[in-house]
């Protein structure tokens, strides 16, 4: 019988390898999507230099509108159309489904969510 003040204790933090794809990123299409759209989220206008002060200025998720995995092979990337700026929340609900929703999908779902 287990007693009322003890806690059941959970092994974590052992590693383990795993192996994942890894997709090339360039940092100058992401500078030139922020220098065109800004960091603001695309979905909720969410700013993060607003909202956290100095800490959180140029911080924002860039996200790619044809996600990586549904490409297979290099392709010419436009920054301004191709990547646009969420913030961590809607970029992880942007991916959520599959097919992964739009930036006007999940736009369309804050609206009516509670309607």
């Amino acid at each position: 019988e287990i007693e009322e003040n003890e806690v059941d204790k959970i092994i974590v933090g052992a590693s383990k390898v795993i192996s994942v794809n890894s997709f090339e990123r360039d940092s100058v299409a992401r500078a030139k999507c922020l220098a065109h759209h800004g960091y603001k989220c695309a979905v909720c206008s969410f700013d993060f230099e607003e909202f956290y002060g100095s800490i959180g200025k140029s911080f924002i998720h860039v996200h790619h509108v044809i996600p990586f995995s549904e490409v297979k092979e290099a392709y010419l990337l436009d920054p301004l159309k191709d990547l646009v700026p969420v913030c961590p929340n809607c970029h992880a609900m942007i991916h959520r489904t599959r097919p992964i929703l739009t930036i006007a999908q999940l736009k369309e779902h804050l609206k009516t969510k509670n309607a």
